[in-house]
């Protein structure tokens, strides 16, 4: 069962900083999660939340912002005073930390809420300039952008879903993927009878032995955990 670190290791450093993707990518996991969004002036910045509120020491909608401004923002004080000054990460800073291992890059695209066109050419053109096009995995809860990312541009997708109401396996086929990347409570409720399907299940956010052991049991590809060393050395 392959183990993603979430956001980076996100348990033990600030969620979606460098320091957070220094430390996964010195672990043989499989690979990291990060989340991407649009700058006023159209960059691609790693943060999960629409504001920049929860996680640095600012206000405001992160497209609301240019770069330079983001960049000026304390993004690793929240979580504890020795990352005090740590920036807000591009998405290239990042791929260059992982330009020279075998990680696969999971991009979540949070374009679920606001719409940011031209995002998913811009994730699949960066990687194929860095040379990184085959570790890269395009997520998000936007499904027309997964399908975009699967067609045009030849990227594996995922569907990312927190619970589902139609037929998973028929519903997958529209959007052109196999793979699903589920919540932890959805998955554990249904995630055999999609592994069973065929579908490739990935779960969220998975942080504790128990919960990670059923899921191995039922089929589940992978994990997203806080703590990928903790769970790697649990699982091996």
């Amino acid at each position: 069962m392959e183990i993603f670190a979430h956001r980076g290791s996100s348990g033990t450093h600030p969620e979606n900083t460098l320091p957070a993707f220094v430390e996964a990518a010195a672990l043989p996991v499989h690979g990291v999660e990060l989340d991407v969004h649009l700058s006023k002036d159209g960059e691609l910045v790693v943060i999960h939340d629409e504001k920049v509120n929860r996680t640095t020491n600012g206000k405001g909608y992160v497209k609301d912002m240019p770069l330079a401004e983001l960049k000026q923002l304390d993004a690793g004080n929240w979580k504890a005073g020795e990352w005090a000054g740590t920036a807000i990460p591009t998405l290239a800073e990042v791929f260059d930390v992982f330009k020279d291992t075998r990680h696969v890059l999971n991009v979540e695209l949070k374009t679920d809420v606001f719409p940011y066109p031209g995002a998913v050419e811009k994730v699949a053109r960066l990687a194929a300039e860095q040379g990184m096009e085959h570790q890269l995995v395009i997520s998000s809860f936007n499904h027309p952008d997964v399908k975009l990312a699967v067609d045009r541009h030849h990227v594996p997708g995922a569907i990312l879903a927190s619970n589902i109401l139609v037929d998973m396996a028929a519903y997958a086929e529209t959007v052109g993927t196999e793979r699903l990347h589920l919540s932890l409570p959805y998955a554990l409720r249904h995630g055999a009878e999609l592994v069973e399907k065929g579908l490739a299940v990935y779960v969220y956010t998975v942080n504790r032995l128990d919960y990670a052991e059923q899921l191995r049991q039922i089929g589940a590809s992978g994990i997203f955990t806080d703590y990928p060393q903790k769970m790697l050395e649990e699982l091996t």
